[in-house]
Formats: C-alpha cells, structure tokens, sequence
C-alpha cells in the first residue's frame, strides 16, 4: 500500500510528465544527432528504434515496478523488496551515480544558460566558425562565467526539487515539457522548410546498410539504455510514487515513445538545417554549441530560432536534472530522517561543489587529473561506463531471477490478474536478453570488447 501522508503523482499524465522529463535531456538532443552522425544516420536510427522498443520499455518498466513496490527511494526499496541481504547496495549506486552525473551534468547544462544569453545578446551574429570556437573554447576555459551558471543552474533545479512531488515536480514538468513539445515542432518546421533539407532528412531516416558495423550496433544499444535515464535510479525513485491504481506498462510505453520522439525531432530540427548549408553531419559535440550557431546566423529568423532552441536545451537539462536531485533528496529524506527542505539544501550545495569542480575542468582545474581524467571526465567516465550499466544489469537480474515472479506479475499486471503473453515475452526479456545486452554495453564501455 501506499505510504500514509508520502508524497506522490496525482495523475497519470504528471506521472508521464516528469518521467519523461527525466529521460529527455541534453542526450536527446545534444547527443543523440551528433553520435547518429558519426555513426551512419538512418541504419543507427533504426536500431536505435528496435533498442528502445525490445529493451528500454522492459527496462523501464522493470524500474518502475521495483519502485512502485518498494514506495521507498531507490536505496530503501531495495532494503524493504530484499531486507537482510546486499541488494541495497544498488540503491547505493543509484545515490552515488545522481550525485557523480549531477555534478558534471550541471557544468553542461550551465553552457547552455550562457548560449541563451548569448542567443538573445545575438553574440553569434558575425562570427564565422573559427570565432565560434574560439567563443566556446575561451567561455568553457573561464574562472567566473561557467562557474556561476552551474550554480544558477542548480539553484532552479533545487527550486524545483524543495516543493515536492506534486507540488513541485509534477506542477512543473507538466508545463515544461508540452512547452518542451512545442518549441521542437517549431524548429522542425522552421528546418524543413529550408532549401536543400530533404538531404537532412534522407540521412536521418534512410537507413544505409552498408554503414552497419558492430560498433554502430553497440553505439546504438549503449545511446538507448542511457537516454532513457536507466540504471541511475531516477526510474526507481520516482517509480516510487506512482500511485497503486496506474498501469505501469502504459506510463513505461508512454515515457520511452516521449523520450523517443523528442530523440527524433531533434534530428529533424538538425541535420536538415546542417545540410542545407553544407555543414558535416558527424561535427561531434561541438554541433551544438559551434555548428548550429554559425547554421542560425546564416538562416532567415535565425535570431529568434536560435533562442528557441537554446531554450529548448535549458528545458530539457532542468527535467532531468530535477530527477537527479530528488535520487539524492529522496534519500536523505526517508533514510536520514531529513525535512525535505534541509535534504534539498544539503544536496545542492554538497553537489554544487562538486559542479563547480567540474566546471572549472576545463579551465583552471585542468591540470588537476586523478590518472588521466579531470574531475568531469572522471565522473562522466565512472557514471556512464561503470555505475549505469552494472546497476542496470544488477536491476533486471534482481527483477528477473531474485524478485518473486508473482510480486513482479502483481505490479506489472495487477493484483489477481493472470500472466499473459505479453508479460511472458517481458519476463524472458528481463532474464535472459537484457543482462547480456547490458553486459555487451559495459564491456564495450570499458575496453574489453573491441569493435
């Protein structure tokens, strides 16, 4: 049952809302178009596809599931599903992994805010790429700038995070993320109707096999379970307080066909634009913050294009951050007996350290390296590699061979309710084709596959 007088989602649509405000993020849309390009366009997109629907779903379901019957954050559902074993030490994980993604995450999510500004002050205006770059090189070098909009940054998460589920989370991804909708299908018309943008779109969705390879597979595996927030214990938490009488099949449906989408309407607001002035597709992580400016200076409107979309990135960073967060708030709140609001500051401030750290990696903190990683390298190493996909695969193994085939069933399906075909087809999935999925992800991850 549900917790008495716990926090939760008080509809099914806030419930879709803010988790797929934790999925779609700056890996929808920054990374997503630039990894597609170095990989090939429209054959990665399809497996992309086939990734999200055969994988992501069960896999965000099987999240969902273990926090709906837990009603603890990710830790504590863990010690209530399986008390007086180790399993809590995902939950742990979980923690620990918000904590690292969070800190790197918000240096990023800070550019993003400074190319606002720079957006509206049209500093892009008259610079050819070479400028741009240096601009980009010598803001992320800085000592004060980055600094400040990883704080700024932050604090709005945490603004967010101090109301509440309801009155904080839900009430805001509920108008950030149509908001979210709608600016991307703004650009999407905006870029199709450019001259020359059917080659854009040809490289998106026409899949050319002879690009395929075992390392675009792999690409496309590894860009599905991280865009979905997966094995990082957002899913969990917020799994956690969806109310008993939803279905979760649905909500985990609805949330990954978002996630997916918002993945795909980014393409379409990038690459025909890219084409359409001769721009490379595979420009790498640069596209965003050094491509697409010089695409918008050369474009009819592109003053006001280019503030909708480096809005559109600052919306998109704030919904998945404010996930990130509340993995930390949550557990301080139910595991150290913290109000919500002293959980909150505690978090942004001890992750806001860390953010600052990472922020000034590349610039006055760049010599400081543990081995040969800066401290946002490091994080985003760990995190990335290491953190999410072993959670991911601890999780549907707990799911698949630990959990109760009947406690699963109860939460999937309902309490009563009998297996059927689709459910079975989910549990195979969970026991048998994830954990290997995952595993090809980590060992790739790491360097002990080679492709």
């Amino acid at each position: 049952m549900q917790q008495e007088n716990r926090d939760g989602f008080s509809s099914r649509f806030g419930v879709v809302a803010a988790a797929a405000g934790s999925a779609i993020g700056l890996g929808n849309i920054w990374r997503f178009p630039y990894v597609l390009g170095e990989n090939g366009g429209g054959a990665f997109f399809l497996l992309y596809m086939v990734f999200i629907l055969f994988l992501g779903v069960p896999l965000m379901l099987t999240e969902m599931s273990i926090g709906r019957a837990g009603q603890r954050n990710t830790y504590g559902s863990f010690r209530k599903l399986a008390p007086k074993s180790k399993w809590y030490l995902i939950g742990i994980m979980g923690v620990v992994g918000a904590y690292m993604i969070l800190s790197f995450y918000s240096a990023v999510a800070g550019w993003t805010l400074q190319y606002l500004y720079d957006a509206i002050a049209n500093n892009f205006y008259g610079k050819d790429p070479q400028a741009l770059d240096q601009m980009f090189g010598a803001f992320t070098s800085g000592s004060f700038m980055p600094v400040v909009w990883t704080l700024v940054f932050l604090f709005l998460t945490g603004l967010v995070v101090v109301a509440g589920v309801e009155k904080g989370i839900e009430k805001y991804t509920k108008i950030l993320m149509p908001l979210l909708f709608l600016i991307i299908i703004v650009l999407d018309i905006r870029a199709i109707t450019l001259d020359g943008a059917s080659e854009g779109l040809k490289f998106l969705f026409y899949p050319d096999f002879s690009k395929l390879t075992s390392k675009v597979v792999l690409e496309a595996l590894g860009q599905a379970f991280f865009s979905l927030s997966l094995g990082m214990g957002t899913i969990i938490t917020y799994g956690s307080y969806i109310d008993k009488k939803e279905k979760l099949f649905s909500s985990a449906a609805s949330v990954s066909l978002a996630d997916t989408a918002i993945a795909v309407l980014a393409g379409v607001a990038i690459f025909p634009a890219v084409f359409a002035f001769g721009i490379e597709p595979d420009s790498g992580p640069g596209l965003v913050f050094i491509t697409l400016p010089n695409v918008f200076q050369q474009m009819t409107g592109g003053y006001f294009f280019s503030i909708l979309f480096f809005f559109l990135l600052v919306i998109a960073a704030l919904t998945s951050s404010i996930s990130l967060l509340e993995v930390i708030v949550a557990y301080f709140a139910e595991e150290l007996n913290m109000s919500r609001v002293k959980a909150t500051i505690i978090g942004f401030t001890s992750v806001g350290i860390l953010g600052v750290m990472c922020a000034l990696s590349f610039g006055p903190l760049k010599s400081v390296t543990i081995g040969k990683f800066t401290l946002f390298n490091l994080f985003d190493y760990l995190s990335s590699n290491i953190l999410l996909p072993v959670g991911g695969m601890l999780i549907v193994f707990f799911a698949g061979w630990i959990w109760s085939r009947k406690s699963v069933a109860q939460e999937v399906l309902g309490e009563g309710k009998p297996e059927t075909s689709l459910f079975k087809l989910f549990m195979f999935i969970i026991k048998f084709i994830a954990p290997f999925a995952i595993a090809l992800v980590f060992l790739n991850a790491i360097g002990l596959l080679k492709f």
